[in-house]
């Protein structure tokens, strides 16, 4: 592993990149990572899950980064958030972003505030 990519690893975490065949995946298994956003909205079943994460994703992409919007598709479950795309460099842009994003609690959760359940 290069140098750059052991430093963005280190960057986008919590979230981890998962190389495949035709396609690269953006994944967070750690759902407790910024549970406050979601229990802000708890009272409309918002739980935090991957669902939950995916709906945030969305908005973000859609607000922030609408040029990614045919680029970076989502395969959430309920134990796992998962971004992918066949462009792993647009999937990197879209990673480092929206975890620059979720470090700016005003910034994410002014998001999260349009973000619909699944």
């Amino acid at each position: 592993i290069l140098g750059g990519n052991m430093n963005f690893e280190e960057t986008i975490k919590p979230f981890f990149w998962v190389e495949h065949e035709k396609s690269t995946s953006l994944c967070l298994s750690n759902l407790n990572y910024k549970a406050e956003i979601f229990d802000s909205r708890a009272d409309e079943g918002f739980i935090g899950n991957g669902y939950d994460w995916g709906s945030l994703a969305l908005v973000f992409l859609e607000e922030k980064m609408p040029d990614l919007i045919d680029t970076v598709k989502f395969d959430p479950e309920a134990d796992m958030f998962c971004a992918y795309s066949s462009d792993s460099e647009a999937l990197k842009k879209f990673a480092l972003s929206f975890k620059e994003a979720c470090e700016n609690t005003e910034l994410i959760s002014e998001l999260f505030s349009r973000a619909e359940l699944d």
